[in-house]
Formats: C-alpha cells, sequence, structure tokens
C-alpha cells in the first residue's frame, strides 16, 4: 500500500527532481510533488512524496527525524 507523506519548510528553490532524489535512498518513490501558486509559480514551501509502502515511509520519515534533530543539536 502506497503511502503519501507532507514535506514542509522546503527551500522555495527546490525542485521536485530534488524532492525525489532527497527520498529516493528509503524506497520507490511513486511520486512527488511541490505545490506551487497558482498565479506566481513559486513553490509555497511544502509538498508531498508518496513511497510504495509503509516500511519506507516510516524509514524515511525515522531517517529524516534523525537528521533534523543532529542538524539543530538535539540527540536522541
Amino acid at each position: 500500500m502506497s503511502v503519501k507523506l507532507y514535506v514542509g519548510n522546503l527551500p522555495f528553490s527546490i525542485t521536485n527532481d530534488e524532492l525525489k532524489k532527497l527520498f529516493a535512498p528509503y524506497g520507490e518513490i511513486e511520486e512527488s510533488t511541490i505545490i506551487s501558486d497558482k498565479f506566481s509559480g513559486r513553490s509555497k514551501g511544502f509538498g508531498f512524496v508518496t513511497l510504495s509502502d509503509d516500511k519506507s515511509a516510516k524509514k524515511a520519515v525515522s531517517e529524516m527525524l534523525r537528521i533534523l534533530n543532529c542538524q539543530s543539536g538535539n540527540s536522541t
């Protein structure tokens, strides 16, 4: 079963391909989408990534949280 993840606080410069590459190590990516303003075309700073299975999604979330905690100086 596919799992769609919300990905927030993205840099406005990130592309759809870059988002897909960011999550590719964690499993098969079915879809990645950057949400853009319909008038300006500028990224709204968030998007969605759909991974092919629950295990891959949990791995991606866990690893991304670990990376963010390390960068902010928090250790878990």
